[in-house]
């Protein structure tokens, strides 16, 4: 059992929805185990995508492989790179809403190159490191403060140092039809973000019509602020089901 949480309740009836949980690029889905452990005690299927990062479409396929295991009708949700992963993903019938975290939105036709290549007036590029073999990587020194400046700097450097490269086909994949045009989007804002400026999130956000809700995070906000990622996605469930 977890001390950090409260025990289970037996008595809980379950709830109509599934949430399916979506990393981003360099990481893999083990981050998401606080935001699964507040979700399942509160009744919640929980399903968790561990998509490649190597091509857009495989990503895409893994996340409707998932989709369609779910036992409800899905909440999808996507961090950073998982956002493009599921504006695409996110046109499968069974998916009611799409809540973004610290997350790229594109439009159609629009690739995570093309919204990460546009400037940002007096914020600093994501430190990294120049492609190789076909993958891109974080600079690892600079991983810590950059990714996840709010979280324990030894944690922080264990991922730095396990990082999933993330592959140029992934990063170049263009999206063909935004789901967000035709479901419920929710937009977590994480304000000391130095992977994906405020300002970039907050325009795509404002882009594409979604709720947004800001708060004071590092990119990691799944790791590092999980009660309020938990509240929001349990926002859009109660909002839209």
């Amino acid at each position: 059992m977890n001390p950090n949480l409260p025990p289970s309740n037996p008595n809980e009836p379950a709830k109509a929805a599934s949430v399916i949980l979506v990393h981003g690029a360099f990481v893999d889905a083990s981050g998401w185990r606080r935001v699964y452990e507040i979700l399942s005690r509160d009744g919640y299927e929980v399903l968790i995508v561990q998509n490649p990062t190597v091509t857009l479409q495989a990503d895409v396929e893994a996340v409707r492989h998932v989709i369609a295991q779910a036992r409800n009708p899905v909440i999808l949700v996507g961090h950073s790179y998982g956002g493009a992963v599921i504006t695409e993903a996110g046109n499968h019938e069974n998916v009611r809403a799409l809540v973004y975290l610290a997350a790229f939105m594109p439009e159609a036709g629009e690739s995570v190159f093309d919204l990460a290549s546009q400037e940002v007036p007096g914020a600093e590029p994501a430190p990294l490191l120049p492609p190789a073999d076909g993958f891109i990587r974080v600079d690892p020194a600079k991983f810590p403060a950059a990714f996840a400046a709010d979280i324990d700097r030894a944690q922080t450097r264990f991922m730095a140092a396990t990082q999933v490269p993330w592959g140029l086909e992934a990063v170049q994949g263009k999206i063909s039809t935004p789901a967000w045009r035709e479901k419920p989007s929710y937009f977590l804002l994480a304000t000391e973000d130095k992977m994906i400026p405020a300002e970039a999130q907050a325009m795509m956000a404002k882009r594409a019509n979604a709720k947004i809700t800001e708060i004071k995070s590092s990119h990691a906000v799944m790791m590092s602020r999980p009660e309020e990622v938990a509240a929001m996605i349990e926002t859009a469930a109660n909002s839209t089901l």
